[in-house]
């Protein structure tokens, strides 16, 4: 292992073009991702106080967009955002500190926990996104799923893989970053601790383990 992730030099744009004018840039501002979603949920809540306004619909910690759709049966639970556009299917669980920009959906059966979802991503029915961020136009197809946690090393901390390196965050549950663009086939499923470069596609019934160690 190469060192601590207090060690790297971080930048959230190169997986992200619109990081920086997001309203995460600034509270987020040199956080690596895993940091970021160890944060998620006073971030969060951050996020949902500076939005609020006429357009949007606040019960408890939830605020919705009142352009969003959330169907019955679906399970909200906050603090979350859920931007303009975006679509919540019924079944679908939403806990841990969640922001949707605009336009995405969680689909059917869908499972979302600590996470960032920037505009356009699309969750089919029955996925897993544990602790993690995800670019514009991430798109999920049915069952595929992002590990945040790596049964398999009780104790130990996600590491994450930069060229040739390991580095330790420090974390117990980080699942990935998705760049913008980035599909995954149905039934894939990326290990805990991936950094995936905008526009990767990894095919279904893919296993994806930058850490195999």
């Amino acid at each position: 292992m190469a060192g601590e992730d207090d060690t790297l030099m971080w930048s959230m744009a190169a997986y992200i073009a619109s990081w920086n004018s997001s309203p995460l840039a600034a509270p987020a501002a040199g956080l690596a991702p895993w940091r970021l979603v160890e944060r998620a949920e006073p971030l969060v809540r951050a996020l949902a106080a500076a939005l609020e306004g006429p357009a949007w619909r606040r019960r408890g910690e939830q605020l919705v967009h009142e352009t969003a759709i959330v169907e019955p049966g679906a399970v909200l639970k906050g603090p979350l955002v859920i931007g303009p556009g975006c679509l919540v299917a019924a079944g679908a669980t939403l806990r841990g500190g969640n922001w949707l920009d605009e336009a995405c959906i969680v689909g059917p059966g869908a499972e979302l926990k600590a996470s960032f979802l920037f505009a356009g991503c699309r969750l089919a029915h029955f996925n897993f996104v544990g602790d993690s961020v995800l670019g514009c136009g991430v798109n999920l197809e049915a069952g595929s799923v992002v590990a945040n946690h790596r049964n398999e090393r009780p104790g130990q901390p996600i590491r994450v893989r930069l060229g040739d390196a390991l580095y330790g965050t420090g974390v117990q549950k980080f699942g990935a970053l998705l760049g913008d663009g980035v599909r995954l086939g149905a039934n894939a499923v990326v290990a805990p601790g991936a950094l995936l470069v905008p526009r990767t596609v990894v095919g279904r019934t893919a296993l994806l383990d930058q850490d195999p160690g």
